[in-house]
C-alpha cells in the first residue's frame, strides 16, 4: 500500500533530518514530496537570482540522500518561498527583487527542465498581513510561476492566506487564464473538495483526521500532507512526520476510506499530477 505526503520539510541542520524520515517509514509512509523552504535555512547568501540554484541543488542533494540511505522515495519540490520573496523586497526594493525572483524562476525551470526536481513550490502570497502592494507584486509574479508551469507541464503547490470560496474562485482564474489548473495544488487547504473539483485545481489537507472525515464528506479528489517543518524550536509543527499514514491507516479502519480510495489518493492522484510512476 502506497501511502504518499504531499507536503513535508526535511531540515538536517535545524531539525532531526533523515529520522523524521525513518519515523514515516515506521507509520507506513512510503513516498513523500519534499519542500525546498528557503535560501537561508540551507545557508545560502542571495545577491541575484542565480544563488538561488546553489539552495535548489541543496533540496536535490538532500532528497538523492534520502532515497540513498533510507526506504522512503521523496521528490524535490523548488520555488520561491512568499515570506522568502517579501524579504526580498525589504532588502533589495521591488523592483530588484523582481528580478531575483525572475531570475531564481530560470533556475527552477533549468532543474525540472534537467529531471531533477517535480514541481515549483511553495509559491504564491504571505500567509500573514501585508500591504497591498506586497500582494500585488506576489500575484506578479505567481502569474509568471504559472507560465512556467504551464510550459513545463508541471505542478505547482501554492502557499496563501487563510482561504474561502471568494479566493479560490480568485485563484481558479490565475490559473485558468495563466496555467494549467490541474496542475495546480492549493497546499495547507480547508476541505473544500467539491470547490477545488469545480474549479480544476487540487486541495492538499493536512492530514487531521477531523480534517479529512470533513474532505471525504465531498469525495475523494485530494490529497494529504503534513506540512512537517522539521525544526527542533517547534517540534512537531505543523504536525508530525507519522500523520499521514497514522490517519490513512486509522480512516481505513473504520471503513472511511477504502483500499481503492488509499490507491487513489496516494498513488493515482500523485501520478497524474506530478507525471511520475511509482515502482
Amino acid at each position: 500500500m502506497y501511502i504518499t505526503d504531499n507536503h513535508m520539510h526535511i531540515d538536517p541542520l535545524k531539525g532531526v533530518g533523515l529520522e523524521a524520515v525513518n519515523e514515516f517509514y515506521s507509520a507506513g509512509g512510503t513516498h513523500f514530496m519534499l519542500l525546498y523552504k528557503t535560501a537561508f535555512d540551507s545557508g545560502t547568501t542571495i545577491t541575484s537570482g542565480k544563488d538561488f540554484g546553489k539552495a535548489y541543488d541543496y533540496i536535490i542533494d538532500l532528497s538523492r540522500r534520502i532515497n540513498k540511505e533510507t526506504k522512503v522515495k521523496s521528490y524535490p519540490i523548488i520555488g520561491l518561498h512568499p515570506a522568502e520573496f517579501h524579504h526580498l523586497i525589504l532588502d533589495f526594493g521591488k523592483e530588484r527583487a523582481f528580478e531575483i525572483a525572475l531570475e531564481s524562476l530560470n533556475e527552477i525551470e533549468k532543474r525540472i527542465t534537467e529531471g531533477k526536481a517535480f514541481g515549483i513550490g511553495e509559491v504564491g502570497r504571505p500567509h500573514y498581513d501585508v500591504e497591498k502592494e506586497i500582494i500585488d507584486i506576489s500575484n506578479d509574479f505567481l502569474i509568471e510561476v504559472l507560465k512556467v508551469s504551464k510550459k513545463l507541464n508541471c505542478p505547482i503547490q501554492l502557499h496563501t492566506e487563510t482561504f474561502d470560496e471568494k479566493k479560490f474562485l480568485e485563484i481558479g482564474e490565475l490559473a485558468k487564464k495563466y496555467g494549467n489548473p490541474k496542475k495546480v495544488i492549493k497546499h495547507f487547504s480547508p476541505p473544500m473538495v467539491s470547490l477545488c473539483e469545480k474549479i480544476g485545481i487540487y486541495p492538499s489537507i493536512i492530514a487531521r483526521e477531523k480534517n479529512i472525515l470533513k474532505a471525504c464528506e465531498e469525495g475523494k479528489r485530494f490529497l494529504m500532507e503534513t506540512d512537517y517543518i522539521d525544526d527542533n524550536e517547534r517540534p512537531g509543527a505543523v504536525v508530525g512526520p507519522k500523520t499521514v499514514p497514522k490517519t490513512t491507516k486509522k480512516l481505513l479502519e473504520k471503513g472511511i476510506l477504502s483500499k481503492e480510495d488509499i490507491d487513489y489518493i496516494h498513488r493515482y492522484l500523485i501520478e497524474e499530477i506530478y507525471g511520475i510512476e511509482f515502482i
